[in-house]
């Protein structure tokens, strides 16, 4: 998917020769900080156009660079392999460490549901104790030979979301969902959902695009069938409370310690729910 690399480049004002104009006095202060505030910008647009992110730059810290978590954080998202092109699957595989801390042991049976699930997936089953197995909502043609073996050992599934799922109530501890319902309609949520908490034992944890979020609204309408609407943290939460689910507090709780501790910032919405009982 094509990336559009962010322009850090500003105009200055002509007066007194610019502000790289030679000088036989000292260097004025506004020299050195602005040459320090372009050479940030021009490293935070590197970084940006590699990642594949939203732009960080509102979130420079006082130091000036920003070279603290945030950008740490981006950088660690460049260095995982095949990460897939859906936003928030990417994010799933930034916060497994977290997830680790939030949930404990809920998280050594994972169900993931979304596109790029065969990357999630992989990533889950590299952690020490934990099964994993994935749900991909759409078509894999394009899949890789890791994808392909996956789906030939049953561990990846392809199945429409918008139907029940081929499992036993609380056949795993945790579900994990990303991307996928971002393209689904009221109507067809109003099942799945449910039906996501019915397969849950400890919960669910839902992984979707903000509002703004321009990148993951790019979607191929003929493989998924509608294009992405992303939808605001109230309307999920309204949603939630029309179909019964609840919120579950004590994850999201631990979750936000974990994230605090770690200087994780998501770049998707992020929402603990609990399973049916």
């Amino acid at each position: 998917m094509s990336r559009r690399p962010a322009n850090p480049s500003r105009r200055f004002g002509d007066s007194g020769g610019g502000l790289f104009s030679s000088s036989k006095s000292k260097a004025s202060p506004v020299l050195s900080v602005g040459l320090i505030i372009v050479g940030c910008l021009f490293l935070i647009a590197y970084v940006y156009k590699g990642s594949g992110l939203v732009p960080i730059i509102s979130h420079l810290n006082s130091d000036g660079c920003g070279f603290g978590s945030h950008l740490e954080s981006v950088s660690r998202v460049e260095e995982l392999p095949n990460a897939g092109d859906y936003l928030c699957a990417r994010e799933v595989l930034r916060a497994i460490p977290v997830l680790q801390k939030a949930y404990g042991d809920s998280l050594h049976k994972v169900l993931h549901v979304g596109p790029d699930t065969c990357y999630v997936v992989s990533k889950f089953l590299k952690e020490e104790e934990t099964e994993a197995w994935g749900i991909e909502p759409y078509d894999v043609e394009d899949a890789d030979g890791n994808c392909k073996a996956l789906i030939l050992k049953g561990i990846v599934r392809m199945a429409d979301i918008k139907f029940p799922l081929p499992y036993r109530p609380k056949s795993f501890s945790l579900v994990i969902v990303s991307d996928a319902l971002d393209f689904l309609s009221p109507r067809y949520l109003n099942k799945t959902l449910p039906d996501l908490a019915r397969v849950s034992a400890d919960g669910i944890v839902i992984f979707t695009g903000f509002p703004d979020n321009q990148k993951a609204k790019v979607a191929d309408v003929s493989k998924m069938g509608r294009a992405a609407k992303m939808r605001s943290s109230s309307w999920w939460v309204r949603f939630f409370l029309s179909i019964n689910l609840e919120e579950n507090e004590t994850a999201s709780k631990k979750f936000a310690q974990a994230s605090t501790k770690s200087s994780y910032i998501s770049n998707c919405q992020i929402f603990h729910l609990k399973s049916l009982h």
